[in-house]
């Protein structure tokens, strides 16, 4: 009988809460209408989305008119970024952002850099951190944003974005943060960060896939933001279409739940990682990548010695991990990531990903970590016993 293999790669995505699905079931089916729509049908689904913003608003401490919805973070990075370059053109041509991004960020300024904007690349520590003196020292009075990822959806690493916000805001220049991996797994606080412009999504949440938002912080003067899509004025007029309603719907209820359960989960996934660690450091030579003291607690980046993590991935099938970031895996290229910290091309091929979520046991994790110790010492067997075979061959 088949099993389902364990999952772990709860950075990619998250499973459907089902009192999420519960939650948008009507809206998928009775409760249909288009909330731009002047009636009865229309009118339930703008309350439901107002509902929702309030949800989601409420989960990171700021008013529901600063919640702009998208179809994602990928989306959200898009608007942040070149809406404020469009915007602030006329004031300066530089950003800065880090190594270390997700290839929405990174894909981007790559694009923008075609276009005559100056990109500065922060580099990163052996743990994932920037320097502050270097962010610092990169600003200029041509300087207009400023991108850094709040948790890093390979290593886990999450940076000092108070102390980032405090430099960027003593030198009058706005901050975005890529928050996709932190929503849900601590409390994040836009009043108390000061972050100006804020990406998330919900299904790194248990919430369903393509929605997502844009915080953008109400002050004066007010942040000028261009839109990307054009066409009905719909979210304030910075991203027009017709609202996906079920999803935002399941948006809210994903944000409600994860700020209920935040604390109780947050120490459960830790622990359920925290025992991961424990079991698979009986392979010598294993390494954590990350900050250790400043890190996801749902993450584990390991780099495993003297295997190919692809083998791995295929001798054991019962457990569902990944190399890298998802999003990377399209291009094929190695992670840029752990490339960034300091890996080198043998290393970063033996690195595996571990994301763990609420929706884990410890019985499943336990299994899991046993799995992949058997396979590891069976497949690092087979590698020196070639390396010795050949050894004897040659002589």
């Amino acid at each position: 009988m088949f099993k389902e293999p364990t999952y772990l790669d709860n950075h990619s995505t998250t499973k459907l809460d089902p009192k999420v699905l519960d939650a948008m079931m009507p809206f998928l089916t009775n409760n249909y209408g288009n909330s731009a729509s002047q009636h009865y049908f229309g009118y339930v689904s703008s309350e439901a989305i107002s509902i929702a913003r309030k949800k989601i608003a409420v989960l990171i401490n700021s008013s529901d008119e600063e919640i702009i919805f998208t179809s994602g973070a990928t989306e959200s990075n898009n608007l942040a970024l070149k809406g404020i370059v469009d915007s602030y053109k006329s004031q300066g041509n530089h950003i800065i952002t880090t190594k270390i991004e997700h290839s929405s960020i990174i894909d981007v300024c790559k694009k923008l850099e075609q276009k005559g904007i100056i990109v500065t690349y922060l580099s990163v520590d052996k743990t994932g951190m920037i320097d502050l003196l270097e962010l610092q020292n990169s600003i200029t009075d041509k300087t207009i944003l400023v991108s850094i990822i709040f948790g890093n959806n390979e290593i886990g690493t999450i940076q000092q974005i108070q102390k980032i916000s405090d430099i960027c805001h003593s030198k009058g220049v706005l901050l975005h943060t890529d928050a996709t991996q932190v929503i849900g797994q601590l409390n994040v606080d836009v009043r108390e960060l000061n972050i100006d412009l804020m990406s998330f999504t919900s299904h790194k949440i248990h919430g369903p896939k393509g929605i997502g938002a844009l915080f953008i912080k109400q002050t004066t003067p007010k942040i000028l933001i261009s839109a990307l899509i054009d066409g009905g004025g719909h979210e304030k007029n910075i991203r027009s279409g017709t609202l996906n309603v079920p999803a935002i719907v399941g948006f809210g209820k994903a944000a409600e739940i994860a700020k209920s359960e935040l604390l109780t989960n947050s120490n459960f996934v830790k622990n359920l990682r925290d025992k991961f660690e424990t079991k698979l450091q009986l392979i010598d030579g294993i390494k954590i990548n990350g900050n250790i003291n400043s890190r996801l607690v749902n993450n584990s980046n390991i780099t495993i010695p003297n295997i190919k993590i692809k083998n791995l991935m295929r001798k054991v099938k019962s457990v569902a991990f990944s190399t890298h970031a998802a999003c990377s895996t399209m291009d094929g290229n190695i992670s840029h990531v752990l490339n960034a910290i300091g890996l080198n091309k043998n290393e970063i091929e033996s690195s595996a990903r571990f994301g763990f979520s609420k929706m884990n046991t410890e019985k499943e994790i336990i299994e899991a970590a046993d799995s992949l110790i058997n396979a590891i010492k069976e497949l690092q067997n087979s590698s020196t016993h070639i390396i010795s075979h050949t050894n004897i061959s040659n002589n």
